[in-house]
């Protein structure tokens, strides 16, 4: 195992710059916020860490990028921010999320409570849920692993032609894998950043996907021909868990900071850091880290003491739908216990930090 440990000067140029207009900004956040903003570069602090690189196969080593400072972030043309006219994030499901409807409800509702806790000062709404056969995407069965899968780049156009004017962006969500190519054995997800589209798929964050017990292989006998979607019905679900919660909500928010501009993050242990695998995806963090989270505020504009405790009441809240929207036909009485308990380290994680701030 190998520890990226960047000095205590690069941490500080990288988070404050040494542009004049860039670090007077910096001196003119709240005094709790540069406090924790602070913990970036001291070597003593137990709620920033360096990166860990594990193995060969990890991101950082497999896929060398140029690290983007708060600087790069603030100075490039090419990245969007929310405006008035442009400040909701959608989200539209495709296929069930659940193998009951309510359950597949209350995931979605799950999902857009912690969107609208993580990106604080945005609206999160969804768009009511379509079929795979109303995207009219290309699908197929993974000849490796017999899995059904739908064509990223189809489901990209067809999220495009639905984004609503009001939207900075539009991110479907599925439980069906995904692939960009025919030449790919799958991707987890995909995004447009000029268009401000995304995809992204749970279905290999079920507790059994890669286990020869995974119970949604496609029999030969179901195979039928690349127009009949009719060999999407009843597709398997896994079970909504804590675990698949939990990393659907990582790779939603990771993937969305894309959206904004935050590139992968090179600096410290952060949820923006790429990964190759499901190991790796699981060793990254919920939380920014100082210099990804100055990026999202300059983006958004929040108060970083709100937005945590936005972020709290998300996982002490049994139940969320802050906007009191539900889909059509939703059955408003049942109301399933939210499965938070893989969260609990990081709800500890954010009770420091709300310390920290208030000091």
């Amino acid at each position: 195992m190998q520890v990226l440990q960047h000095s205590e000067h690069t941490l500080k140029k990288a988070l404050i710059s040494k542009n004049p207009v860039l670090m007077s900004q910096y001196e003119k956040l709240d005094a709790g916020e540069r406090r924790l903003m602070n913990e970036a570069f001291q070597p003593s602090s137990d709620l920033f860490e360096p990166i860990t690189v594990h193995s060969k196969s990890d991101w950082i080593t497999s896929h060398p990028e140029d690290p983007q400072d708060f600087e790069q972030f603030f100075t490039d043309h090419n990245r969007k921010a929310p405006c008035p006219e442009k400040h909701i994030i959608y989200m539209q499901s495709i296929g069930s999320l659940g193998n009951t409807r309510v359950i597949s409800e209350e995931y979605i509702k799950w999902l857009k409570g912690y969107c609208e806790a993580f990106f604080y000062g945005l609206t999160v709404k969804f768009l009511e849920p379509v079929s795979v056969s109303a995207t009219k995407c290309s699908f197929r069965v993974n000849e490796h692993t017999q899995n059904l899968q739908i064509h990223a780049g189809h489901i990209l156009a067809f999220l495009k032609k639905k984004k609503p004017k009001d939207a900075f962006c539009i991110v479907g969500i599925t439980m069906i894998d995904l692939y960009p190519r025919d030449s790919w054995n799958f991707v987890f997800g995909q995004a447009s950043l000029t268009d401000g589209v995304g995809i992204f798929s749970f279905a290999r964050y079920g507790k059994d996907f890669y286990s020869s017990r995974y119970e949604g292989k496609v029999k030969k006998a179901q195979r039928t021909s690349s127009s009949d979607y009719s060999i999407f019905d009843n597709y398997y679900n896994p079970e909504v868990t804590s675990i698949l919660l939990r990393r659907s909500c990582k790779t939603l928010t990771h993937e969305i900071g894309h959206i904004f501009g935050l590139r992968h993050c090179q600096w410290l242990a952060c949820l923006m850091q790429g990964s190759n695998h499901l190991e790796e995806s699981d060793r990254r963090p919920l939380h920014l880290c100082p210099i990804c989270l100055r990026k999202l505020q300059c983006a958004i504009g929040f108060s970083i003491v709100e937005r945590y405790k936005a972020l709290l009441r998300w996982i002490d809240d049994e139940s969320n739908d802050t906007s009191g929207a539900a889909p059509k036909n939703s059955s408003d009485q049942v109301n399933l216990k939210k499965p938070v308990e893989a969260f609990k380290d990081w709800r500890e994680w954010i009770i420091k930090c709300i310390a920290v701030l208030e000091k």
